[in-house]
């Protein structure tokens, strides 16, 4: 599959899916995940970036995908995951459908991520090619906070990212990360909770993700 991606992306985007894949592979290796679909997933994830955006338009109606006309019209820059999944599985019907979702929703996540589509999304910000505000810091929470939490974190940055851009925003990424509060306060509360039954003070240490992020330094 190698061979196949550096015929169809530049080599810049080439490295990048090479590091992606070996990131996805590691925190696969940290959190318990098949390393196989991760570092695959990763790899693959940039399959139709190569594309323009009026090649990926046109992919939409050659695979009949139900994708938002926003999408389409205004954010054409989401509609690769999707394309290259359905183009993959047609292609290759032998990968496996979590590597293909997990393709599929790294552009603009979803409520419902899996494990494998979570690693896929934050290697994808992650991979040491990456240099943005605070990417050092989400890279080294790898592994003492949860993969929901890291995450998190990692969505959280592209969320900033927009709004400091005024960037459009798709009601679904709002939503995603309405989601993603919500569990977290749950986390927090759960936590809260457990440690004053535990007869710790209701002032406990703050929650994993809280704190690993109120450590994070400017980068």
């Amino acid at each position: 599959m190698k061979k196949l991606l550096k015929k169809r992306v530049p080599e810049k985007r080439y490295e990048h899916s090479k590091r992606v894949a070996a990131t996805a592979e590691e925190m696969a290796l940290v959190y318990g995940v098949d390393e196989g679909k991760a570092r695959m997933a990763g790899l693959l994830h940039d399959w139709d970036k190569g594309l323009s955006l009026d090649e990926q338009r046109a992919r939409v109606d050659e695979f009949g995908l139900d994708i938002d006309p926003l999408i389409i019209t205004d954010m054409p820059y989401l509609l690769h995951g999707p394309t290259a999944a359905a183009a993959l599985g047609a292609e290759f019907p032998e990968l496996d459908r979590d590597v293909l979702q997990a393709i599929a929703r790294h552009t603009s996540g979803s409520r419902n991520m899996t494990p494998l589509d979570m690693i896929v999304y934050t290697a994808d910000l992650i991979e040491p090619g990456r240099d943005y505000k605070r990417v050092k810091s989400i890279r080294k929470a790898m592994g003492t906070v949860s993969l929901q939490e890291l995450y998190f974190l990692a969505f959280k940055n592209i969320y900033e990212f927009l709004i400091g851009q005024n960037r459009m925003m798709h009601p679904q990424t709002a939503a995603v990360w309405n989601h993603l509060v919500y569990q977290m306060q749950i986390k927090s509360t759960n936590r809260a909770e457990a440690a004053f039954q535990a007869g710790s003070q209701l002032e406990a240490q703050p929650t994993d993700w809280i704190a690993a992020e109120r450590a994070m330094p400017e980068d």
